[in-house]
């Protein structure tokens, strides 16, 4: 099972049972582009949210035709998320802090300076800075058909409505006709995996886990191709995922 605080892996059967389900519901070509990039290329929700159609598709002068990429390439701040394109009302709540046994005494020393002299003391004013993530760009082959007839449907239907479309477009929209903040997209994902196809414990973080696991558990690739697939800073990031996948557990446990 997926440890507590991670997104399921859904099997086989599952995927195919979102992608059945997505298809009764409205907007079906936008759903199953987006769980199809999910699932296929392993980019977070915050990423698929920033996606332009340029990262996708080559489009005509006139911008009514295309021509979808052999290869997306995501910029590195995307994997910022919301700081990105300033898509998001969320912030960063600081859960803990840590210092240097010789800053923790310089802080001490400041403080009961400030409180000698009369100021009003903020603990935020003595907090360290945050150390910003800067991401990691990355390219994907978009080698996958259902992959690919999945972004060419979407487009047809973006298109359609319409009628001329630019590079920069947002690649999915809200039915409002705006782009999604990343928090907006989490969302929606998580509603087609949890209440559309009934999926337990999973989230828009779901497809990303299940295409890191398949790379390491079923196609024995090295972490080194999970993490530049996953666009991890850090190996020890995808070392996680060198767990094995929920199908394995339940075949070890089902005859017992």
């Amino acid at each position: 099972m997926a440890k507590s605080g991670q997104a399921r892996v859904p099997t086989a059967e599952q995927q195919r049972h979102l992608f059945d389900v997505i298809r009764e519901h409205r907007h079906p070509e936008k759903n199953t582009a987006i769980m199809q990039v999910s699932f296929k290329l392993g980019l977070r929700a915050q990423e698929i949210a920033l996606l332009q159609i340029k990262e996708v598709a080559h489009l005509a002068p006139t911008g009514k035709d295309f021509r979808l990429l052999e290869v997306l390439s995501l910029p590195a701040s995307y994997t910022k998320g919301a700081n990105a394109m300033g898509r998001s009302k969320s912030r960063y709540q600081r859960r803990a802090v840590s210092f240097s046994v010789e800053d923790f005494a310089k802080i001490l020393r400041e403080v009961e300076k400030q409180a000698k002299a009369g100021a009003e003391i903020d603990p935020e004013d003595f907090y360290p800075n945050v150390k910003k993530h800067k991401g990691n760009a990355r390219d994907l082959p978009m080698v996958d058909g259902v992959l690919r007839e999945a972004l060419e449907d979407h487009l047809r239907v973006r298109l359609d409505k319409a009628r001329v479309l630019r590079p920069t477009d947002p690649l999915f929209v809200t039915q409002k006709g705006g782009p999604y903040s990343p928090n907006t997209l989490q969302e929606h994902m998580a509603l087609m995996l949890r209440d559309w196809a009934g999926i337990e414990k999973a989230s828009s973080h779901s497809g990303r886990r299940s295409v890191i696991t398949n790379v390491i558990h079923k196609q024995k690739k090295s972490v080194k191709v999970a993490q530049k697939i996953a666009g991890h800073v850090n190996p020890s990031t995808t070392l996680i995922y060198e767990d094995p996948p929920e199908e394995l557990i339940s075949e070890a446990l089902k005859d017992l």
